[in-house]
């Protein structure tokens, strides 16, 4: 099949096919890149936040609570200012409701919540349990389990990292061991069926922020297409000059040697071919030129050899 296929096509195909792969390999590997790259920027926003909740609920801890926490004997109705989780959660909704911050999001998703707002979805339900898993198979300090990855949700596609949430103080037992025990407050605002039954050192929940990613994978694909636009740009040209190479140096050169051939093999001498370079094609050309003038000698002596008598 390939016998009637010219030389010059021949080359374009091998150059098609090497050129197709390099594309192909720059693509995957580009795509790699771009993808690690939208990810690390979608995962230092998302730690910086968190880190920032973590700032707060410290501050909440060490600082809030002792003020407050001897009202929640006297007081009619709870003070959530005093719940290190429900600080973090407000701030962060005050943030979000910059429209540039609209769509981040913050939740101490909690599997049995005092306030029913924490109250753990499937997904971060799932979440829960996989930190309840991890955590009883593998030592490890609390801060070192943690998760991230990506979430689609109607409004996009969010980046998130979860950690686990467990009870790592006698003093939040006081609001979530038994009702008895929980301030009168408390059960006068939340009621006695939820939040209760929580154990020193379990996990009741997790810290999961989610901040979108949509934008940052939508620049990150731009960008591949673009680099790789480029790239085949430039591919393109290299493909018509090297043609143009080809066709000048090595394919016309041959084209005039066949014609040339084709004429000495018909008898006709006065042809001469010239070809300047001193190249593989230039020693060819040069063959072919004493090659002609070998045979017109050896037609000439043929011509002049006296008949026999």
């Amino acid at each position: 099949m390939t016998k009637n296929i010219k030389l010059g096509i021949k080359l374009n195909i091998l150059l098609a096919i090497i050129f197709l792969s390099i594309t192909l390999a720059i693509s995957f590997i580009l795509s790699r890149i771009l993808e690690n790259y939208a990810e690390e920027i979608v995962a230092d926003k998302a730690s910086l936040l968190i880190e920032t909740m973590n700032s707060v609920r410290q501050y909440t801890s060490s600082q809030i609570q002792p003020e407050l926490s001897s009202r929640l004997e006297t007081e009619q109705f709870f003070l959530p200012q005093t719940v290190p989780a429900y600080s973090a959660r407000e701030i962060f909704e005050n943030l979000r409701s910059n429209e540039k911050y609209s769509q981040f999001f913050y939740k101490e998703a909690t599997l049995n919540p005092t306030n029913l707002r924490d109250k753990a979805d499937k997904f971060e339900t799932e979440i829960v349990e996989s930190f309840r898993r991890d955590v009883g198979s593998r030592e490890g300090k609390m801060a070192d389990f943690q998760k991230y990855g990506f979430r689609t949700i109607p409004g996009g596609e969010l980046f998130y990292i979860a950690r686990p949430l467990a009870v790592n103080k006698e003093s939040c037992l006081r609001c979530h061991s038994l009702p008895e025990k929980a301030p009168p407050s408390q059960i006068a605002t939340y009621g006695k069926d939820t939040g209760f039954g929580w154990k020193l050192n379990e996990i009741v929940g997790a810290q999961i922020i989610s901040v979108p990613a949509s934008e940052v994978v939508r620049q990150a694909r731009d960008l591949r297409w673009l680099v790789i636009g480029r790239v085949l740009i430039f591919l393109v040209l290299g493909i018509i000059i090297l043609n143009i190479f080809l066709k000048l140096t090595i394919t016309d050169p041959i084209n005039k040697m066949s014609s040339f051939s084709k004429n000495l093999s018909t008898g006709d001498f006065s042809v001469e071919f010239q070809h300047e370079s001193n190249d593989e094609i230039g020693i060819l050309a040069r063959s072919l030129n004493r090659l002609k003038v070998s045979l017109k000698m050896a037609m000439e002596m043929i011509e002049n050899k006296p008949p026999k008598s």
